[in-house]
């Protein structure tokens, strides 16, 4: 479909411009003290609003007999709760940290979800700063949470030193697991979240306005046929969209669970 839309550029009036890195790269939607602020900024404001609204108003009027929105909350709560919290990190330790799993789950969720909002239609974690930011955020969290149990060089040695392994090989594997469990991890949680909604919110667009090119701007009768076919696996791919939004969500709060687990344990 791709070598279809580039071959119809190539006779088309005009030409075909394919997107790209640069169709990420919004405007300021306004300034405050000449710093610019971005969709994306502004995302990241309305999702923590639904999340923190929802959440607010499914527990304000408790009751034993729930409503239907504190029944929705309940089992989003519950849902993260233990199939996060209490089944990663175990049922003696899990509860101080599930306020910041469900934050996590349900922020990063809201704002997956506007990519395939009407009027929003924009991923905010497209945007490589606002994962790394947030994969920032998890490395101080369970760093921190580490450090505070075992100290310093307990924590480090813990993340960093084996258990079994003969003295001869930690040369080698100390730097190695320093590596990958202190530095490459909050760049892959990372990492993981922006690829995957850069590279669906990307494919869309090109479905669409490949399509639309076909249609409209081919002299080949194939070409529009060609174009059709593109809006339809683009609806497809946006309902498959859906599903990569939930599961990026629950994978970057299963990990950070995971990471949580670990710096909390007492071996490695």
């Amino acid at each position: 479909m791709t070598g279809l839309v580039l071959r119809a550029a190539e006779g088309g009036e005009g030409g075909f411009e394919a997107p790209g890195p640069g169709s990420f790269d919004l405007p300021p939607v306004f300034s405050v003290a000449g710093v610019g602020v971005t969709k994306p900024m502004l995302q990241l404001v309305l999702a923590a609003i639904i999340v923190f609204g929802f959440f607010f108003l499914a527990a304000r009027k408790r009751a034993m007999v729930p409503g239907r929105l504190q029944f929705a909350g309940e089992q989003a709560y519950s849902g993260v709760r233990n199939g996060i919290g209490r089944d990663i990190i175990g049922s003696k330790d899990f509860m101080p940290f599930v306020p910041y799993l469900v934050a996590l789950f349900f922020f990063i969720l809201v704002n997956n979800i506007f990519a395939s909002f009407p009027g929003i239609q924009f991923p905010t974690f497209s945007r490589a700063s606002m994962a790394y930011a947030l994969a920032g955020l998890s490395w101080l969290v369970y760093n921190g949470i580490g450090i505070r149990k075992h100290g310093l060089l307990g924590y480090l040695k813990l993340q960093c030193v084996p258990s079994g392994v003969g003295v001869a090989l930690l040369p080698l594997l100390i730097p190695l697991e320093f590596f990958s469990n202190i530095i490459v991890r909050p760049v892959t949680l990372a990492l993981r979240l922006f690829a995957n909604m850069f590279a669906g919110h990307l494919l869309l667009i090109l479905f669409a306005v490949g399509g639309e090119y076909l249609v409209l701007h081919s002299d080949n009768w194939f070409y529009p046929v060609a174009g059709v076919a593109a809006w339809i696996l683009a609806i497809a791919i946006s309902f498959l969209e859906l599903l990569v939004q939930f599961l990026q969500a629950y994978v970057f709060a299963l990990l950070n669970a995971t990471y949580i687990a670990g710096a909390l344990a007492d071996e490695h």
